[in-house]
């Protein structure tokens, strides 16, 4: 476990918490909306609440509002490297 999610961590959180499977370079794609790989907001929340487990510390209140994989890994990445 590293102190940023990458691509392949937040793809295998999308199948385990929200039933998804998305392949990772899928994810790296700019422009492509959670709405459109089949999360939705349960999803969402179920991988910030995953995330909240593991690393034992609250996720950014916007970070289960993100509307894409990059904005959410942007904030979720920023509050992990801050130890916010």
């Amino acid at each position: 476990m590293t102190d940023r999610i990458t691509v392949e961590e937040l793809a295998e959180l999308m199948k385990k918490s929200a039933g998804v499977t998305v392949a990772p370079d899928r994810l790296r794609e700019p422009d492509t909306g959670f709405d459109v790989l089949g999360v939705d907001s349960l999803g969402l929340l179920g991988i910030v609440g995953e995330l909240e487990n593991r690393y034992g510390t609250p996720m950014p209140p916007d970070a289960e509002r993100s509307k894409t994989p990059r904005e959410f890994l942007d904030l979720v990445n920023s509050a992990l490297m801050t130890g916010a």
